[in-house]
């Protein structure tokens, strides 16, 4: 495939995230991927910050990779560390330097072990909202050009807007899921009031102030006991008739 076609393909692929069971540790490994295939690297990896604010690996393009991010997060250093908590990239260091070995005393030895020369991360961020940080490995001299580390952006911020409109829609579907449970219940409710009422020969309001006592002394939800009273198995008590 030409190389137009596939970075045509690499983003088309990261902007459809609207598909059934989507699975966002599955598209974090194809944004690293794609950052192998399209930028001169040998490595990538994405790490995804939790609500507290704590990283956690997601996707890494190999072994190494990973191993070299689970050490990051224990030893809470590196770059995409870096990158997350300042929301800005981290532009390409060279591993074996002396500004390197003082920033990360630990990671930059371990990189260099793992056979990397530099890296740079790159935030996962739409506007001030940063979700994590991809990390861009190479294991030759010289560093990333100028260009490679803005496809390399533009990759992560695609993936970024793939990801909060996944959760976007995911909330909106649960937001809707409860409105709907909500008017259902309401329903259910109207018309135990209607039953309950004819039942015990009172007006709707003392029917529906009967339930609603029911419901605390008893520790039971509202739609609850209006089910059974529908049901016709509502405790005695309730289905009394008034005055009798």
């Amino acid at each position: 495939m030409a190389r137009d076609d596939q970075l045509a393909a690499a983003f088309v692929e990261l902007a459809d995230t609207l598909v059934q069971n989507f699975d966002v540790i599955a598209f974090l490994h194809t944004l690293a991927d794609h950052c192998v295939a399209l930028l001169d690297v040998a490595a990538a990896g994405v790490m995804l910050a939790t609500p507290s604010g704590q990283l956690v690996d997601a996707a890494a393009s190999d072994e190494r990779t990973r191993l070299l991010e689970l050490a990051s997060i224990e030893w809470d250093e590196g770059p995409c560390r870096d990158c997350y908590r300042t929301k800005t990239q981290v532009p390409d260091v060279r591993l074996g330097t002396d500004e390197a070995l003082a920033r990360w005393p630990r990671f930059a030895p371990r990189a260099l072990e793992a056979g990397f020369t530099s890296v740079v991360a790159a935030p996962l961020r739409l506007h001030d909202q940063v979700i994590g940080a991809l990390n861009l490995l190479r294991d030759h001299p010289g560093p990333l050009d100028g260009s490679q580390v803005r496809l390399g952006q533009a990759l992560a911020d695609t993936a970024t807007i793939g990801v909060l409109q996944q959760r976007a829609v995911s909330e909106q579907m649960i937001v809707s899921a409860q409105l709907q449970a909500a008017l259902d219940s309401r329903v259910t409710i109207e018309q135990a009031k209607g039953y309950l009422a004819h039942r015990r020969g009172t007006g709707v309001e003392e029917a529906f102030h009967a339930m609603r006592g029911y419901a605390r002394s008893h520790q039971m939800r509202l739609t609850d006991v209006a089910i059974q009273v529908l049901r016709g198995k509502a405790d005695a008590a309730l289905l009394k008739r008034h005055g009798r």
